[in-house]
């Protein structure tokens, strides 16, 4: 298991960009002014599935065309890669087979990445929110920072307003390292930080008595974690108390602080799945407008308790 390392999440090395081929031109642009600002090497990774490689010979027989199916992968990812050698930046592009998240832990492992670029697809239906069953595994199992380029994602068009790092936190007492990527990441852009904590809607919370908005006990845990965060990255950092429904305050501040990045604090196994839950990451992932980052670090754990977990969580 990998140890983490704040310096290189937040001045990656190699960043893997994981592609489903249809996404290149939405991903890459995200993919080069990362690559830009880090200095990092890009790796793009295809993995073939079973029905890409299927094809048909001249008698109409149907039968798997691995390495045809490869070289159609590798053409469609070279000219990105000529493309990023031409802006000065290293990139190198592979094609794999296999089950698409296995391969990418396998590629991080390989290629010691800091980083995983991936895009996601959204499906509206009557309110319905889905990402690709592959970005969902991805989040989930790698143990480091994910940065999922949703459908509504885009790059700036003025490149000299100012635009802050969105953290949105549960303020879990596991807040501290992803609040920490997220100060380096501000720092290293020259921009803000932005701290928010969103708590139930003000009628719930007057019904129990309970002190809202810069009142409550998450306002001064959240000024505790600003303070803290700013001391060791030198950025600006600026706490903000929110009520109502997480993804949709989440999704509003973004908007109104123009966000370079959303980062959701996933640190805390119970919190990351609990996010899932509510239906908060999907949400976010299918409407932001910018890239959103994810941090789910492992826990050490007995054995007994991994399988206790795990019988609970397919229970």
């Amino acid at each position: 298991m990998r140890e983490s390392d704040p310096h290189r999440w937040t001045h990656p090395a190699t960043i893997l960009v994981a592609t489903d081929l249809s996404d290149l031109d939405h991903l890459m642009p995200f993919a080069f002014e990362q690559a830009s600002e880090t200095g990092a090497r890009l790796i793009l990774l295809h993995v073939l599935s079973a029905a890409a490689a299927l094809t048909a010979d001249a008698s109409g027989m149907p039968h798997y065309d691995t390495a045809g199916a490869f070289e159609v992968s590798e053409q469609m990812m070279r000219p990105w890669c000529d493309l990023a050698a031409r802006q000065g930046m290293r990139c190198d592009a592979l094609a794999r087979e296999g089950h698409p998240a296995d391969q990418i832990a396998a590629a991080v492992r390989q290629f010691h990445a800091d980083r995983v670029l991936l895009g996601t697809r959204s499906r509206s239906k009557i309110g319905k929110l889905l990402i690709g069953s592959v970005a969902e595994q991805v989040l989930r199992s790698v143990y480091l920072p994910v940065i999922t380029v949703g459908p509504e994602a885009h790059l700036p068009v003025a490149q000299d307003a100012e635009r802050a790092v969105l953290y949105a936190t549960t303020l879990g007492e596991t807040s501290r390292p992803s609040a920490a990527l997220a100060c380096g990441i501000a720092a290293a852009q020259n921009a803000p930080l932005v701290l928010l904590h969103v708590l139930p809607p003000i009628p719930e919370m007057q019904r129990k008595g309970l002190p809202t908005g810069i009142d409550s006990a998450a306002m001064h845990e959240l000024r505790q974690l600003a303070a803290e965060t700013g001391a060791g990255c030198c950025s600006a950092v600026e706490p903000v108390v929110a009520h109502g429904n997480p993804a949709v305050e989440i999704l509003a501040l973004a908007q109104e602080r123009q966000a370079s990045l959303i980062v959701l604090g996933a640190t805390q196994r119970s919190a990351f799945e609990n996010l899932m839950r509510d239906r908060t990451v999907y949400r976010v992932l299918a409407h932001a407008r910018c890239p959103v980052m994810t941090l789910r670090e492992p826990q050490a754990m007995p054995e007994h308790a991994e399988a206790e977990t795990a019988a609970a969580h397919f229970a």
